[in-house]
């Protein structure tokens, strides 16, 4: 799995990026898609920012696309993987893909 690490300045602008990337679905409105059909989801990129100051500012950024094409972005928080089913998914849709 080709999958692109990017690196920027803030949160704001890895959305940005991907928007004009093409992805426009906010998949974060749709957690329970995600969890129920995991191996309907690739991971194309990963944007992990890490706040300088105050480890509640952590934050990663996924560019997923869908088995049907559609686009999109998902944001987990810092807490998100102990308290968000969606985003423990994509985390581990990440590990899976890094072990193929």
């Amino acid at each position: 799995m080709d999958r692109q690490m990017y690196h920027y300045a803030t949160v704001s602008r890895a959305l940005q990026e991907l928007t004009d990337k093409g992805f426009t679905t906010d998949f974060n409105l749709e957690e329970d898609r995600i969890k129920g059909n995991p191996d309907d989801f690739t991971i194309e990129h990963i944007y992990r920012y890490e706040g300088e100051t105050d480890p509640g500012d952590e934050a990663t950024v996924y560019g997923i696309i869908a088995k049907d094409g559609e686009k999109g972005v998902f944001v987990a928080g810092h807490m998100a993987y102990a308290e968000n089913d969606a985003a423990r998914t994509l985390h581990e849709i990440s590990i899976r893909g890094r072990e193929e």
